[in-house]
């Protein structure tokens, strides 16, 4: 009987069946809030969906949070973060589990929260964010302030409204959401946006910013213990004040700001002097300058009144001079004489040797001179032309003695194809070719009748040192 009975059940795919304990997972609990310990959470993954798992002292449950809800998350997950999450649960057919899909999180009280904030400070100041040497000095009067805050709460009201009392000065305003899950982006995002307006360019670049809200619980101030928030303060170029919460509110962007006011008000006190004060401050030192300088006049005045007494008057000093000047006066017109005879003396005695005799004396041995030069450049010219004519003479001997025409005159004939090339063997002409034949009075063309034919070639004779025999044949050269 039971046999029949399994028979009747019914088939069920593996797909079917996880499809179907989704639905009865998802129907039964739908959204639920679950408070567990993070763990085994290394951040996103590539695709940018987070996969760790809530635990406590029992049980485990899987837990992913998707890219897009955990880009909007005020609060991240963190390794050992105690929380509260609340999401939809659901199963995953291709590992048959059941887990937890996170929409919102949270942490599990003050204690969470105090826990991750000092560990997330711990973790920036190793980094070296909080080091006093990288703080800047604030402007001591800034042309403009940028002030990121609430542009409808009662912050920037005060800050106005103080600046307006010390020291007016121009104040750009970056609305932002001072609490909630986009909140620190938004301030990070104006950090960075004031740091990137140009100077000079239509909007101008702020001098200084103030980043202000008004106090409230730690939740509420949890955006400015944002890592973005602290990075972006700890890379601004500008000089930042923190002016986040009461007197005994502290964030993190407290500790990465160039200075930390208790109160936005303080901020604004800080931010610029006051007026009056600086008026007042100018026009006292404006009085003692001129205090200064009046009691300097009268003591220069003292000091030259008692040199002027030191000093002897006017004919005292210019007596000598006056005497010296009379004197060489006096000497002056003999000394113009003496020296105007001196040099007329000179004259006459350059002047008598250059008489006439003596020029003509010098011309008549100049004229000597170049006819004894001229007489020798003819000699030499003649000796070189005898020379070069000789040895062009020789040339001409030697070259008619070399020619191949005196061959010709022998009874030889030169041999050329019809380009007018030398021909020298009988193998290099071809039958029908074109011969120019040249003898010793003229040429003669001709045409080959057949192919050569080779004959041994007689055993050279030994040849003879020239002037050794008697053969009656005398040396071309002469001997």
């Amino acid at each position: 009987m039971a046999q029949p009975a399994l028979d009747n059940v019914v088939e069920w795919t593996v797909s079917e069946l996880s499809a179907a304990l989704r639905r009865t997972v998802e129907d039964a609990y739908g959204y639920v809030r679950v408070r567990g310990e993070v763990s085994g959470f290394r951040g996103a993954s590539p695709s940018g969906h987070c996969y760790f798992r809530l635990k406590d002292d029992k049980a485990v449950l899987e837990a992913v949070i998707w890219k897009g809800t955990h880009a909007r998350m005020r609060v991240k997950p963190e390794e050992g973060l105690d929380v509260i999450a609340s999401g939809k649960l659901t199963t995953f057919a291709g590992s048959s589990k059941y887990q937890i899909v996170i929409d919102t999180l949270e942490p599990a009280g003050i204690g969470a929260l105090m826990k991750l904030l000092e560990e997330r400070k711990k973790k920036l100041a190793a980094e070296g964010l909080f080091d006093e040497a990288r703080k800047q000095l604030l402007p001591f009067l800034p042309e403009v302030i940028g002030v990121v805050t609430s542009p409808t709460g009662a912050v920037i009201r005060d800050i106005l409204h103080r600046l307006a009392d010390r020291f007016p000065r121009r104040v750009l305003v970056w609305p932002v959401r001072v609490q909630g899950e986009t909140s620190a982006a938004e301030v990070a995002r104006a950090i960075a946006g004031f740091n990137a307006l140009p100077e000079g360019g239509a909007l101008p670049r702020p001098d200084l910013i103030i980043v202000a809200r008004g106090g409230g619980s730690l939740e509420d101030l949890w955006s400015f213990n944002e890592e973005i928030v602290v990075r972006a303060a700890a890379a601004s170029m500008i000089s930042l004040i923190s002016a986040v919460g009461h007197e005994t509110d502290f964030t993190l962007l407290d500790f990465v700001a160039d200075w930390r006011a208790p109160t936005p008000t303080a901020a604004a006190e800080r931010a610029v002097p006051v007026r009056s004060e600086l008026m007042a401050r100018l026009a006292d030192l404006g009085m003692r300058k001129l205090s200064c300088w009046q009691r300097g006049l009268e003591q220069r005045r003292k000091e030259l009144r008692m040199l002027s007494r030191a000093l002897p008057a006017a004919n005292e000093l210019l007596s000598q001079p006056r005497q010296r000047l009379d004197v060489c006066a006096g000497r002056l017109p003999r000394a113009l004489i003496a020296n105007a005879q001196i040099h007329h003396r000179q004259l006459e005695r350059a002047a008598s040797r250059l008489s006439k005799r003596l020029l003509a004396q010098r011309i008549e041995r100049g004229r000597e001179q170049a006819s004894a030069l001229r007489a020798r450049a003819s000699r030499a010219m003649e000796t070189l032309l005898d020379q070069r004519g000789a040895r062009l003479e020789r040339a001409d001997r030697l070259l008619e003695a070399f020619s191949y025409r005196n061959v010709l005159e022998r009874g030889f004939a030169l041999v050329r194809d019809g380009d007018g090339q030398p021909l020298r063997r009988a193998s290099a002409v071809k039958s029908g070719a074109r011969l120019d034949i040249e003898f010793a009075d003229g040429r003669v063309g001709a045409v080959a009748a057949g192919e050569a034919k080779m004959r041994p070639m007689p055993a050279p004779r030994p040849r003879r040192r020239r002037g050794s025999g008697n053969d009656g044949q005398g040396s071309l050269f002469g001997a």
